[in-house]
């Protein structure tokens, strides 16, 4: 590959969409591609005319991925070809077994156009690398190497903690259940029963939460459309919400016509949720939040209205972010997950969500295309 020209790209995938995506991308940036279905197809192929990068599959009949990267190497030129791996499996293990292999990168599939460009790029500059100053290809590959491990080693330690919390924190919610619902107990009982599942939806909110961004980090928040009605929703999320509100002295209402969504409806629901959540921690006491629906040949148009501080224009993109620290005089804080989590559920619909000013307090819109 010439420093600067695209190269040509050998994609190994037993897949036929999966090459014929990968094919169109790099096709539009002026890559040259073969394609091969099958681990001994991408060898002789290889044998035939060496590629400048080979976009490898882990997971195929006869010969892995993993056998295709050991013997790619033992070939002419293909010890200096970039090899990068696409995989489902996100684990410390797959990645260990790839690297050992002789791959250069680590792809978890849905690959983003756009990002398999660039590691398709960055790939090829660390092989010239390698081949130039072979000590600091060395030392950039140990780190980046290192990083990746770190991050899977996250992700896998979330996956853990988000499964092992769940149970223990619905079991508490069930037993705040029974005790509201017990006639022989005391109102102080029932008060603090009803306190405990305030608070223990919230964090079983927020555990959710935490997963929903995990998978969406490795490709697989993907809604299960189905037709659902916004009335019976917001319905749901006015029941879930009511004793949170009632606690904050804040009047929670939903004005909505009974229109349908294609969407995912746990999603949805949550979503809703998250963005009331919000509004309720900044609402001051004696206020309303008001969630509206209008419904036009395209999309539904959801907003939530708080009477709270609002959001400055130039810090709205902001608040979606992870863990983002957004305050001043007139802003609100953003300390969790939960914007971040509206963002990824919402543009998963292929909609998109933003911030207007309510003069005072602010409205969190959120719009969803039909199908």
């Amino acid at each position: 590959m010439v420093e600067g020209q695209p190269g040509s790209v050998l994609v190994v995938d037993d897949n036929a969409e999966n090459r014929a995506l990968a094919q169109a991308t790099l096709e539009d940036e002026g890559f040259t591609v073969r394609l091969a279905s099958s681990g001994a197809e991408a060898l002789e192929a290889f044998e035939r005319e060496p590629a400048d990068c080979v976009l490898l599959d882990i997971r195929m009949p006869g010969l892995d991925g993993i056998e295709v990267c050991r013997r790619l190497r033992a070939l002419p030129h293909g010890a200096d070809v970039p090899i990068l791996f696409l995989t489902a499996q996100r684990d410390v293990d797959t990645f260990d077994r790839a690297r050992e292999a002789g791959g250069d990168d680590f792809l978890t599939k849905p690959v983003r156009p756009s990002e398999l460009v660039a590691r398709v790029g960055a790939a090829a500059k660390l092989r010239r690398m390698a081949i130039e100053r072979r000590e600091l290809y060395d030392v950039v590959r140990a780190q980046r190497d290192d990083l990746m491990r770190l991050q899977l080693h996250k992700e896998q330690l979330i996956a853990f903690l988000v499964h092992d919390l769940k149970n223990p924190v619905n079991s508490i919610e069930l037993q705040g259940q029974r005790i509201v619902r017990d006639p022989a107990a005391s109102a102080r009982a029932k008060d603090a029963a009803t306190r405990i599942q305030i608070e223990t939806r919230a964090l079983l909110r927020m555990i959710t939460n935490l997963l929903d961004l995990s998978k969406a980090d490795e490709g697989g928040l993907a809604p299960v459309r189905q037709p659902i009605r916004l009335a019976e929703v917001l319905a749901e999320v006015e029941e879930v919400m009511h004793p949170r509100a009632r606690e904050a002295r804040v009047a929670l209402s939903a004005r909505v016509a009974d229109a349908a969504l294609v969407a995912d409806r746990d999603l949805i629901l949550r979503t809703i949720e998250n963005l009331v959540d919000n509004a309720l921690r900044y609402a001051p006491e004696d206020s309303a939040i008001v969630v509206t629906a209008a419904v036009d040949a395209e999309a539904v148009e959801l907003r939530v209205a708080d009477q709270g501080p609002g959001v400055p224009e130039e810090l709205r993109a902001h608040v979606f972010e992870r863990f983002a620290q957004v305050e001043g005089a007139r802003a609100r804080t953003s300390r969790g997950l939960g914007l971040a989590f509206c963002k990824l559920a919402v543009e998963a619909h292929g909609g998109r969500i933003w911030i207007e000013d309510a003069a005072p307090g602010a409205i969190f819109c959120i719009r969803i295309p039909h199908g």
